[in-house]
Order: C-alpha cells, then sequence, then structure tokens
C-alpha cells in the first residue's frame, strides 16, 4: 500500500454541499489516515444557485480547474444529485495530459462524468461513496472506505466483481438510461456492468432496463449484475416483478448474461468499482 501524500480535490457537478460536511468529512481523513490524505474542497462546492452549487459556468470551471491542476492526485465527487448532465460538453477536450492520470471518485449521477472520462480515455474513473453518504446510517464507513481507496488502492474496499481482473463499470440505473440516449455512455463491449438505483418505481426500472439494453453499447456486454434497489416507491397497483426479474427479463430479451448480485447500492454497503480491467494494489 502506498504511503505517499494524497491530494484529493473535491467539486460538487450538482448539488452544493455544507461546510459541516466538508469539516466532518477532513475530520474522518484525518483520523484515518493523518497528513497521508489532505482534502481540498473547491469554494464552488459552497455556492447556492437554485438547486445547483453555481451556474453551469461555475461548475464547469470548477471541474476543469481542479482536473488539470497537478497539484492534486484525485478529483472526488461531493455529492451527487442532478446536475452533472449540465457541464459545459467541451470542457472534456481541454483536459490536459495531468488530467489524464488522475482518479475521479463518485456514483450516482456523477456517473454522467465518469462516462464521458471513461468513453475518452481520460483519467481512472471510479464508481465509490461521496461525502454525502455520511447522511445515511453507517456512512462514516462509506467515506472511510472511499478515502481508504483513494489513499492507499486497497483491495478490499472493491467490489467482489472488480477484483476479478475482467473488465467492469458500474452505474445508477436511471443515469446509464439517460447517457444511452445522449450517447455519452462508453461501448461497454466485453464488460461486466454492474447496476443500482434508488426511489424509483418498478415500472421506472422496467422502462430504463429497456433503454440500456436496446443500445447497441450493452448488445454485447459481458453481463449484468444488480446491486440493490432501495426505496422503491408503492405504486397503485403491483407491477407483477421483482426488481431482480425485470433485469434478468430485458438481459434475456437482449442475449446478455444476468450474472446475479452486486454489493452496490445508495447505503453505506456501497463498494468501489473501478472502470475497466483493475489491478488491486
Amino acid at each position: 500500500m502506498s504511503e505517499e501524500t494524497k491530494h484529493i480535490a473535491l467539486v460538487c457537478p450538482g448539488g452544493p454541499i455544507s461546510r459541516d460536511l466538508a469539516n466532518k468529512t477532513s475530520e474522518i481523513a484525518a483520523a484515518s489516515f493523518g497528513e497521508r490524505a489532505q482534502l481540498h474542497f473547491h469554494p464552488q462546492c459552497f455556492v447556492e444557485a437554485g438547486h445547483f452549487a453555481g451556474s453551469d459556468a461555475e461548475r464547469s470551471a470548477a471541474f476543469l480547474e481542479v482536473a488539470n491542476d497537478p497539484k492534486y492526485d484525485a478529483v472526488w465527487f461531493a455529492r451527487g444529485g442532478y446536475g452533472a448532465c449540465r457541464l459545459d460538453d467541451g470542457l472534456f477536450t481541454k483536459l490536459n495530459a495531468t488530467a489524464h492520470e488522475k482518479t475521479y471518485l463518485g456514483y450516482s449521477d456523477a456517473g454522467m462524468i465518469l462516462a464521458r472520462l471513461y468513453q475518452g480515455g481520460i483519467g481512472k474513473p471510479v464508481h465509490g461513496p461521496m461525502p454525502t453518504d455520511l447522511a445515511r446510517p453507517g456512512g462514516e464507513q462509506a467515506i472511510a472506505r472511499a478515502l481508504d481507496f483513494l489513499v492507499t488502492g486497497g483491495a478490499e474496499t472493491l467490489e467482489a466483481t472488480a477484483k476479478s481482473g475482467g473488465k467492469t463499470v458500474a452505474f445508477n440505473i436511471t443515469v446509464l438510461s439517460h447517457l444511452i440516449a445522449a450517447d455519452w455512455a462508453p461501448d461497454l463491449s466485453g464488460h461486466i456492468v454492474l447496476l443500482e438505483d434508488v426511489s424509483e418505481y418498478l415500472y421506472s426500472i422496467d422502462r430504463a432496463m429497456f433503454a440500456i439494453l436496446s443500445s447497441p453499447k450493452l448488445r454485447h456486454a459481458a453481463g449484468v449484475k444488480l446491486g440493490r434497489i432501495s426505496d422503491i416507491p408503492e405504486n397503485d397497483r403491483p407491477f407483477g416483478q421483482s426488481e431482480e426479474e425485470i433485469v434478468a427479463y430485458w438481459c434475456a430479451r437482449a442475449g446478455v448474461a444476468y450474472l446475479g448480485r452486486a454489493d452496490i447500492g445508495h447505503d453505506a454497503d456501497n463498494k468501489v468499482v473501478p472502470f475497466g480491467a483493475n489491478q488491486p494494489s
């Protein structure tokens, strides 16, 4: 495991965070790793502009600034929530050689950015916990897991599928269905695709899986695994299939292997999934 100090920049591509949350995250980092984990919260994290942490231009500029800055080893998205797709589409062409060497960590709506980075072969996109997970039961464990990955790259932080040596990616189901519609998703041929979601009706999951598994970018995937779908609202009538039955149905219809369950989700047990073929430290 690396003993080097890691300088980690945090930005908010969607909504803002509080300074209290930033302070608590820094306290966990200091208690767990001392000087080895140096967190740098960009001022943009605390800007409020309606739903968002600043205007689209402000959020885009903050991400580009920290991604291109050589003093940071990684970019950690401090919060998910809607907004990442509104970043300047041209900023991905402005990422320099330094940006191509960084780790980028987040999940949920941050999957928009992870997908674009992976599509462009930029850096090391990683699905994993974010500081706002502190609001979830057991959230400190999730933050400690993310920091452990960023500081040490420890294999114990990884979801089991990511330890196989095969190519993996992980996405929120709803986000991936929109990524594919916008053609932001990379070609996932040969990948095991891990999926999760939260607060979606089962019919919405069904609709999203139709979109995902109708896409040519998924048709030659090595398989699909389903993480947790939590807080499913109750519809006025039962859908008639469980979330796992829905995913297995669309996999069978598309001719893509359904490979069972995965240990990811909008919860404190959410494990780390690096995109691509992982080689644990």
